[in-house]
């Protein structure tokens, strides 16, 4: 089979070409496993992580955990799926199946501990794979494996109530989900985004945003709850400065980049955390956000604005989502 692999791990800016394009065997599922044709598989920041050593990836790993294909081989022991059923596999490979296994150390990570979807064909345990409801097409289903999972976690831990302002600090491939979503779940909460590019920004007034600003600029209400889904460190000081009190930002990124820590330096205690102002951050995702997540999205038509390159361009895929300022998620499609 054709995949993408990565061998070494190192600044993106200084590797053009940071995956290879390589022939691999044709895996073979476990008892418990199922071999996946795969069809489209989404880009996530995470896989910057990965590559630039932030995360410590298996090497060589075949990366992608926002994987959506068919079932073509099914392990001894499964019987929860046929051969030729459509399924998603998201971050979580496999843990300990209680409901912290997000937290458990026993979790394990696809496309980082194990080979994942930048291929032709991918292997997931049968336990950990989730049915794709029909009404979401391949590249519609990818990005809500993760960024639309992990979105839909981060909303329920900023524990807002229906009416509660909300704001969304960054607006790439999960917050152009989280939006929607929390328009439906929470129909009086005014939505706040914050992001840098003006186009970015534009983009959040046509999803649905209240309003739209820089990352500086203050917004029209203090909010009871933040996300930010931004690999930098000044999003988190800003955010502390536009809560309530009593109010929470949830951090949803698994790294954070070094450039900007310093701004760390510039919290103040008095102003941006005291009155009882919280930080909780979001630890990869359960199998139930997924099974959760991917009816309700089906229910409510949440769509994703995708860009799609083919599998063998993952490369320049990776370098435009590092370069920012991208409308939505970006998407691989896997032929062959």
């Amino acid at each position: 089979m054709q995949a993408m692999i990565l061998t070494r791990t190192g600044p993106l800016a200084d590797n053009l070409k940071p995956l290879e394009w390589v022939e691999l065997p044709t895996p073979e599922p476990a008892d418990d496993e199922v071999l996946i044709q795969v069809a489209a598989c989404g880009v996530c920041h995470t896989e910057l992580d990965e590559i630039e050593g932030r995360l410590q990836p298996r090497l060589p790993v075949v990366p992608g955990h926002e994987v959506v294909g068919r079932v073509v081989r099914l392990g001894s022991a499964v019987t929860q799926f046929r051969e030729q059923d459509r399924v998603g596999v998201g971050w979580i490979f496999h843990s300990s199946g209680a409901p912290d296994e997000n937290l458990s150390p026993r979790f394990v990570a696809t496309g980082c501990d194990v080979d994942g979807g930048y291929a032709q064909l991918m292997i997931a345990k049968a336990g950990y794979a989730v049915p794709i409801p029909a009404a979401l097409s391949d590249i519609e289903a990818a990005p809500l494996m993760c960024a639309g999972a992990i979105g839909y976690r981060a909303l329920k831990l900023a524990n807002i109530r229906d009416g509660d302002p909300l704001g969304l600090m960054g607006f790439g491939a999960s917050g152009h989900l989280v939006l929607p979503t929390a328009r439906h779940l929470y129909p009086h909460s005014p939505i706040f985004v914050f992001a840098r590019e003006s186009s970015v920004r534009k983009f959040a007034g046509e999803r649905g945003a209240e309003w739209a600003g820089d990352i500086d600029d203050a917004p029209p209400t203090p909010l009871q709850a933040i996300i930010d889904t931004t690999p930098a460190w000044k999003p988190v000081v800003q955010s502390m400065k536009k809560l309530r009190p009593g109010g929470r930002l949830v951090i949803n990124a698994i790294r954070k980049e070094d450039a900007d820590k310093q701004a760390l330096l510039t919290l103040n205690y008095h102003e941006d955390l005291w009155m009882e102002r919280e930080i909780k951050s979001v630890a990869n995702l359960t199998h139930a956000d997924i099974a959760e997540f991917l009816p309700l999205a089906a229910k409510i038509g949440l769509k994703p604005k995708v860009t799609v390159y083919p599998l063998a361009q993952a490369n320049e895929a990776l370098h435009q989502l590092h370069r920012g300022g991208n409308e939505g998620a970006i998407v691989l499609t896997i032929g062959g």
